[in-house]
Parts: structure tokens; sequence; C-alpha cells
């Protein structure tokens, strides 16, 4: 995982308001948790040999945060893995992704897929709203509860 991935992570987290977020690909994982708006906390596991390096790099561990952040906003709603398996934003690598950051979506539009066990498994909205980020990369290993989208409730 480059330390521009990491960036882009803390940007996701930020700007929508996820209390944590935690990604793995391979032996690398990274965990953001912003616990009371106050600090961000990233662990890194693992690194390849060449890889991330630490606060040399220019990201440091712990960052402050200033309490001027909004709360949460209520109507922010994460869509969360219901199994555990690869996600996919579209029916196959060729094809377009289901839906696009700053789509409007009704209940039952088809989000992405979850393969689990060679059974590909079609995550539905569940809210009519606008999809404000996804919160996973295409092909990355999902665990159940994980969040996949955030969609603000209209």
């Amino acid at each position: 995982m480059t330390v521009d991935e990491i960036r882009e992570l803390i940007r996701l987290a930020t700007e929508t308001g996820v209390a944590e977020l935690e990604v793995q690909r391979g032996e690398d994982r990274v965990r953001i948790r912003r616990a009371g708006f106050t600090s961000q906390e990233i662990t890194i596991g693992a690194p390849a040999v060449g890889a991330f390096s630490g606060p040399a790099s220019g990201v440091p561990f712990e960052t402050s945060r200033e309490r001027t952040e909004p709360p949460v906003d209520p109507n922010l709603i994460l869509v969360k893995s219901p199994i555990v398996g690869t996600f996919y934003e579209g029916p196959s690598p060729d094809a377009a992704p289901f839906v696009s950051v700053g789509e409007r979506v009704q209940p039952g539009k088809v989000l992405c897929i979850i393969e689990s066990m060679k059974l590909m498994n079609e995550i539905e909205a569940e809210i009519a709203g606008v999809v404000e980020s996804r919160l996973v990369m295409n092909g990355q290993p999902v665990e159940y509860g994980e969040a996949l989208f955030a969609i603000r409730a209209v």
C-alpha cells in the first residue's frame, strides 16, 4: 500500500465522517480511527520490504484534529457488508460500476457485488439517497460489517 493510498483513505474518512476505517491488502493493513473526532490513529501491519517506513515518509502516525469539525451527519448512512468476501464495483471487470459517487439511488438499486465462496451476492441500497463515497477499492477483500458505501439519505 502506497503513502498516496493511505492519504486518500485519510481524506475519505475525514470527508465522510466515518469513525473508523480499516483496509487490508495482502500483509499490509491500515486502520484509521477517529475516536471522539479529536485524533486520527493509523496502524500499519507488517509492511512489505521497501514499503511504508513510518513518519519519515511524510505521513505521521497520529495527527491532532481540532474540535471545530461538525458532528457526524445523521443523514449519512453506511452500507456495510453482510458477508466476508471480495468487493466488486461492477458486474464484470470491463463493465461500468453499478453506482458512482454523487448518483441518486433508490431502495433495491444494486450497489456492488460481494463474491463469497464462488457465489456473487448483490448488495442493494436499503434507503433512497445520494452516494457520498465508496469506501473500499474494487477487488478488495472485505469483512463482515465493513463499511462499503456512505449514502446521504434524502
